[in-house]
């Protein structure tokens, strides 16, 4: 059973379903619920779902919604230590999803700004490292984040690196970006995130130009499935048909299913597959966790 270290974020998810179009300075109808989130914290709940172990690096305010939170990861075993910390108040994102099922997000890093090199656990269990955008782009929790990944390498253990959305990556520039994914042994984006990253204007290219930053490159592509590359390798799986009702937390579960599956086998045609599978089962329901058995 293999033991994933997901670092990053947990917060407060706000979704708001559009039952109309917005009407900008006026009311607009919709059906409002509130969900556990953070993208790391989401991957460790789904990986919880692939019979491995997950811990989250992470924090949260010392605030109701705090205690709420870290309640929640127990209920799905997710291993964690010293995530409550007095300060900031705990991360919210607020998320517009339309009537397609496309959302919209708005996030709020709250406490998770705050992170600190001593919140790295001891590694001799762990056998990969799923890291968070946000972390890194997150000026405030940059340098201890960068001290983790040295220490983590130092270790020998694999970090995966999910860069997160294009619109949060331009608050830095991208050879910055491109300068820690050359620290990984992996990363998993989006279309829209790779052509941006690859400085393309196709998958295949953006694909192509990215590996010479990192071997291993995962390409999600929403309805159209998935690709990856490492080294002479190269994968492609269809998407998994299912009613899409909300698209939140899609790439997270996509990463849960894959990163354990390749560390496991080390096949990108079966671990692109696991990564689909589980998406499929996020977007059918409201909300970016798995339901709770």
């Amino acid at each position: 059973m293999k033991k994933i270290l997901c670092i990053g974020d947990l917060a407060l998810d706000v979704i708001s379903q559009l039952k109309e179009p917005i009407n900008y300075g006026n009311d607009t109808a919709s059906r409002i619920s509130s969900h556990p989130g953070g993208q790391a914290a989401n991957v460790s709940t789904w990986i919880t779902r692939t019979h491995s172990k997950a811990q989250l690096v992470a924090r949260v305010g010392n605030d109701p919604v705090g205690f709420a939170l870290i309640s929640d990861l127990d209920k799905y075993g997710v291993e964690h230590m010293n995530l409550m910390h007095s300060g900031r108040p705990t991360g919210v994102v607020v998320i517009l999803v339309d009537a397609n099922g496309e959302r919209t997000m708005f996030p709020d890093n709250g406490a998770n700004a705050d992170l600190e090199v001593s919140d790295l656990p001891p590694l001799d269990d762990v056998d990969g490292v799923y890291l968070s955008g946000y972390a890194l782009l997150d000026f405030r929790s940059r340098d201890a984040v960068l001290s983790m990944i040295a220490k983590i390498k130092a270790a020998g253990k694999p970090i995966y690196f999910d860069p997160t959305t294009t619109g949060a990556m331009k608050i830095v520039s991208r050879d910055e970006v491109l300068s820690w994914v050359k620290l990984m042994d992996g990363i998993l984006l989006n279309s829209e995130e790779a052509l941006y990253l690859g400085d393309a204007k196709d998958v295949e290219t953006a694909e192509k130009n990215l590996t010479a930053y990192t071997p291993l490159v995962v390409i999600k592509l929403g309805s159209r499935g998935a690709m990856a590359v490492h080294g002479d390798i190269v994968a492609k799986v269809s998407a998994v048909t299912t009613n899409v009702v909300d698209t939140t937390g899609a790439g997270d579960s996509f990463a849960a299913g894959f990163i354990p599956k390749w560390l496991e086998t080390n096949d990108l045609q079966a671990s692109l597959s696991a990564g689909t599978a589980l998406a499929a089962k996020c977007v059918a329901t409201v909300g970016a966790r798995p339901p709770l058995d």
